[in-house]
């Protein structure tokens, strides 16, 4: 099956986010466990923990069909000991959010250089990062996300995405979320049935497909490799319709949460309708 939702919102309580899930018809949704702008946010109660996994169960979600976003702040390549040792707290802390909601999953960007540190040293304080938080927390897999390359920004080729898995120790608890969008103005010409063929070939040699936990389901704003983030609604910017079709009938792609991020979130129930209706042979 499957399973095609969106990055709902936690307004009003994060206990209530499955409920505006099931209410767009997704099957899968992702979410910021706390604000995405801000370092510190006061702890989850065990009342809003109960209700989250009672409206999970409802809703029919497993927990694998959640795919947690991690805070905008955090750069795990942080060129200077105070910024990196900052992020990493605030990302255990993510961890140990997801850990408390009984999520196996953990989506972030990798990091920035800030262009005061190569590229390399920048992967290596990610890959550092990632072993202590590993190391502090149980249960959760951290799933890297690859990026457009906007400005300093790291993970917007397979190579480092792949260079980041090496770098981990406990393989079992890294995966991978691999966004249309990003990868499209990267460089990537996934538009094509040989590019969309060439490009998972690629990451099935240089990362492997074992790795991959979901995808973000975006059109593009920008053209192929500006790496400029802008994202659009789908079949509205210069990825077109076919991709996204494409990416619903590829039997490699089942089970994993395939994740909406487009910017006009009140479209979304009617894109996961399109979605869902490109499946061959779906009937409802």
């Amino acid at each position: 099956m499957k399973r095609i939702g969106a990055h709902v919102s936690t307004a009003g309580g994060i206990e209530n986010a499955p409920l505006k899930a099931l209410a767009i018809g997704a099957r899968a949704f992702a979410l910021f466990t706390k604000n995405q702008r801000q370092w510190h946010a006061p702890p989850l109660t065990g009342r809003q923990i109960e209700t989250f996994q009672r409206h999970l169960a409802e809703g029919g979600y497993r927990p694998q069909d959640i795919l947690p976003h991690d805070g905008y702040l955090i750069n795990l390549g942080h060129p200077e000991p105070s910024g990196w040792e900052k992020s990493l707290g605030a990302f255990i802390d993510e961890l140990h959010r997801c850990e408390s909601l009984g999520l196996p999953l953990l989506n972030f960007h990798p990091g920035s250089h800030l262009r005061q540190i190569s590229e390399e040293e920048s992967l290596d304080r990610i890959g550092e990062a990632l072993n202590r938080a590993l190391e502090a927390t149980q249960g959760v897999t951290v799933v890297i996300e690859n990026t457009a390359g906007q400005g300093s920004n790291l993970g917007y080729r397979l190579e480092q995405i792949a260079g980041l898995i090496q770098r981990v120790e406990d393989k079992s608890r890294v995966g991978v979320c691999l966004d249309t969008c990003h990868a499209f103005t990267s460089g990537y010409e996934i538009r094509t049935a040989e590019g969309y063929d060439h490009f998972f070939a690629t990451f099935d040699r240089l990362v492997g497909f074992q790795y991959l936990r979901g995808m973000h389901l975006n059109d593009a704003k920008p053209d192929l490799g500006s790496r400029v983030d802008r994202h659009e609604s789908l079949g509205k910017g210069r990825l077109g319709l076919e991709l996204f079709r494409r990416i619903v009938n590829d039997a490699r792609l089942e089970e994993i949460p395939l994740i909406l991020e487009t910017i006009d979130e009140t479209l979304w129930p009617e894109e996961i309708r399109l979605l869902y209706g490109m499946v061959e042979g779906n009937t409802g």
